[in-house]
């Protein structure tokens, strides 16, 4: 019986080998990747490969280090997604006060002040998640959105420009581009 057991061992040990070292290395070197690793392959991936890589930084970016923040900021984003802006708004000011070089919480903020038609704070609060994160492709989307509703299409644009510059594979962002066009460019004769 011992005899068998050892070579259990051995054959388990072998398989698990075998399988660790068939997996590419490159699922190993992606899960690692710091943000500029992630955003500089997100800007050569392809679309299936830009989901994974835009759920990668989204957690990144919404990870405050702090448990108390991230309870501060899953409460505003919940808030938000009921339709309870003012509570929202609320839970993001508290994680503003607190946190106040956590950029996600200015995006997640700027959003909430949209939402309640307070354009004005929604851009300082957009400005600011962009002087702490300059490479939010989402916050960079969120202004050329804030510049179509003033009716700005040019800087509509070149926001929407500078946003797909970073995340070429953003459907809203591609989406926009397409929509502005025309209006931007012109016609082709």
């Amino acid at each position: 019986m011992v005899v068998k057991f050892s070579k259990l061992k051995a054959i388990v040990a072998a398989t698990s080998l075998t399988v660790l070292f068939s997996v590419p290395l490159q699922v190993y070197a992606q899960e690692t990747l710091d943000e500029a690793g992630l955003l500089a392959a997100l800007s050569d991936s392809d679309p299936n490969e830009a989901i994974r890589l835009d759920r990668s930084l989204q957690a990144l970016w919404s990870s405050s280090g702090s448990p108390a923040m991230d309870l501060l900021l899953k409460r505003g984003k919940d808030a938000l997604d009921r339709g309870e802006t003012q509570m929202a708004i609320e839970h993001l000011t508290a994680l503003t006060d607190h946190a106040p070089k956590f950029a996600m919480g200015w995006y997640e903020r700027a959003r909430a002040y949209f939402n309640a038609g307070l354009y004005g704070p929604a851009v300082a609060d957009l400005e600011r998640t962009l002087m702490l994160n300059p490479n939010d492709y989402n916050a960079i989307f969120a202004l050329g959105a804030m510049f179509e509703q003033f009716n700005d299409p040019k800087n509509a644009y070149d926001a929407y420009q500078k946003a797909q510059a970073i995340h070429p594979h953003h459907e809203a962002i591609t989406n926009a581009l397409d929509r502005l066009m025309t209006a931007v460019e012109g016609r082709e004769l």
